[in-house]
């Protein structure tokens, strides 16, 4: 739910400069950890431009409910809705509203959540967006993780980064990895998949028979998407501590290939058991 009064204030004290002496660039890239403070702010400046009110934007106005309720015609999201990537076809319709101009107010608004998960293509289609700005639009791109979002688009945006908001560090990193704040609250108390990928981590390096059962337990265990994300983040998190720590260099560095191999395969929607398995099996090889 959009919360006008949690939105990044050194982030919308520069945005309402830039509004009030008509300086608003036509595109932004929003990098927040947490990504929700980050998605306040595009709506504040969506609601900026087109409250009623006298102290803008004031949340309570028609076009202000309406834009935070996702019924205003001048303002569109693109978000996962379930998905692992933002796919070009849901980038294609905001080319046909580009050539559209705005229904109500002087500007239109593109949101873009989570735009680390744009594939390719869909970044390319975005490319020719923000290259070619023929209406007056401003496309906000909202991102965990910078480092992700295509060099050429990054280009193309003024970023405003609010790495600076207190943060919960194990959270941005979940976030970073790939889950979603609503696969974040659905985990609940993680002890037990912490303790069962510990065990499969020794079990792996040890190169024990055990590893095997122990798959088979954790399948059993982590059901939820969210739990199955969680364990191979588990993985991955002691592998790298384990690199660093200067501790079975070669082995932990062949964990951590055999990880991203597996993320590949998650992304492909093979099994969370299956790709287990094949950690396991490649591993004692």
């Amino acid at each position: 739910m959009i919360d006008l009064k949690n939105v990044g204030q050194k982030q919308t004290n520069l945005l309402r400069d830039a509004y009030l002496n008509k300086k608003v660039a036509h595109s932004y890239l929003f990098v927040d950890p947490m990504q929700k403070n980050g998605l306040n702010t595009a709506y504040w400046l969506a609601c900026l431009f087109n409250c009623l009110g006298e102290n803008k934007p004031d949340g309570t106005c028609n076009n202000c409910q309406r834009i935070l309720d996702g019924n205003h015609p001048d303002v569109f999201l693109v978000k996962l809705e379930g998905k692992q990537t933002l796919s070009i076809d849901q980038i294609r319709p905001l080319k046909e509203e580009l050539a559209k101009s705005p229904v109500e107010g002087k500007r239109r608004f593109f949101i873009i959540e989570n735009a680390e998960k744009l594939t390719l293509a869909a970044s390319n289609a975005l490319l020719n967006l923000l290259e070619e700005p023929v209406a007056p639009v401003v496309t906000i791109l909202i991102t965990n993780n910078e480092n992700q979002i295509l060099p050429t688009v990054k280009s193309r945006t003024q970023i405003l980064n609010f790495s600076d908001e207190k943060i919960d560090s194990k959270r941005a990193q979940l976030l970073e990895y790939g889950l979603t704040d609503e696969e974040i609250e659905d985990l609940g108390d993680t002890a037990k998949l912490e303790e069962e990928s510990k065990y499969l981590f020794q079990e792996l390096l040890e190169q024990n028979d055990l590893a095997l059962v122990r798959v088979s337990q954790i399948s059993s265990l982590a059901t939820k998407p969210a739990s199955q994300k969680f364990i191979f983040y588990q993985l991955k998190t002691l592998a790298m501590k384990s690199l660093a720590a200067g501790e079975k260099l070669r082995k932990s560095a062949f964990l951590l290939e055999l990880l991203m191999t597996c993320d590949k395969m998650r992304a492909s929607n093979v099994s969370f058991h299956n790709t287990l398995d094949y950690l396991v099996l490649s591993f004692e090889r």
